[in-house]
């Protein structure tokens, strides 16, 4: 490769992973939308979410399986990529939908953010991987990041009925979310990135689809153009295009760059959320974001904790 063709390849994979971290960032601000223009339900809204999202991930399914083809995965793996199915993209989604009913945008992405750092204790307790010094002021940074943005956040009009609840819901989608990062780092490679998330995606379809069918009547479902385009918006611009744009991504510069990058993600809500939602921008928040993204920062460039997808 020559040194042209190679600085080539760095910036293609900068501008992809850039515009697929932005495209993510969108999901709480078409969520906040829909909850706004429609009065839809949680549960529903991610089932329909994942509706649209399906023949997508079918499709990528089939085609990486043939490509990979020549991997195969053991009946112990399969059920290990359902069960990372389920925590990342089935329960965590579930939590964050349930939780942005409640909480404002740029706070939801803040607190969401948390999951490289729970990753990182994940590793350390269970793993008996080592902290390194870097790593605990990366961990500090964070916490005191999200402490300050909470505090901003309490003293607006948005930390209404609910609130608390919302914010709990949202840790626990960072939580759930961290164990399918780190079950991921551990079997992404045997599978590949494309065809891991894909069939992690079907499993965690599977699970919200019986969600749906056990807490909702379908025949009551009316599917109105406002909510169709919010359900189509949501799983096109901010689940399939940003979660192959971060694949090649990754494959272009590596994992370590990629999940620096998407450090953008709560600047770009914010910002989204300011214009489209019209919530505050308050300068102990900013400040509380950058403490949040110095230590995803420091924890990507010790560890390259990323995953193929967010959820």
């Amino acid at each position: 490769m020559t040194q042209k063709h190679f600085q080539k390849n760095l910036l293609i994979g900068f501008l992809v992973s850039l515009a697929g971290a932005i495209l993510f960032s969108t999901k709480a601000i078409f969520v906040k939308l829909a909850f706004r223009e429609t009065g839809v339900d949680a549960v529903t809204l991610l089932a329909l979410r994942m509706l649209f999202a399906l023949p997508f991930y079918v499709v990528a399914a089939w085609y990486s399986g043939r490509k990979d083809g020549s991997v195969k995965l053991t009946k112990n793996y399969l059920i290990w990529i359902i069960v990372m199915g389920i925590f990342g993209y089935y329960l965590s989604s579930l939590f964050d939908f349930i939780g942005l009913q409640y909480v404002s945008a740029g706070l939801e992405r803040l607190i969401l953010f948390l999951y490289p750092t729970f990753a990182v204790l994940l590793n350390t307790f269970l793993f008996k991987a080592k902290l390194s010094g870097v790593q605990l002021i990366a961990l500090l940074l964070t916490y005191l990041g999200i402490g300050l943005a909470y505090f901003a956040e309490l003293q607006t009009d948005m930390s209404g009925d609910g609130f608390y609840f919302g914010s709990l819901m949202i840790f626990l989608c960072a939580v759930t979310y961290s164990f399918y990062l780190v079950g991921t780092g551990r079997l992404v490679q045997k599978a590949g990135a494309t065809r891991y998330t894909a069939y992690a995606m079907l499993a965690a379809t599977v699970g919200i689809f019986l969600h749906y069918l056990l807490t909702h009547d379908i025949c009551q479902l009316q599917l109105t153009p406002v909510l169709s385009g919010y359900a189509i918006a949501l799983a096109i611009i901010a689940t399939v295009i940003p979660s192959f744009l971060m694949s090649n991504g990754m494959k272009r510069i590596g994992s370590n760059n990629v999940s620096i990058i998407t450090s953008i993600g709560p600047v770009s809500t914010i910002i989204q959320a300011h214009f489209f939602l019209g919530e505050k921008i308050l300068l102990m928040q900013m400040t509380g974001t950058a403490l949040v993204i110095t230590g995803v920062i420091l924890i990507g460039w010790k560890s390259g904790t990323t995953t193929p997808a967010e959820q």
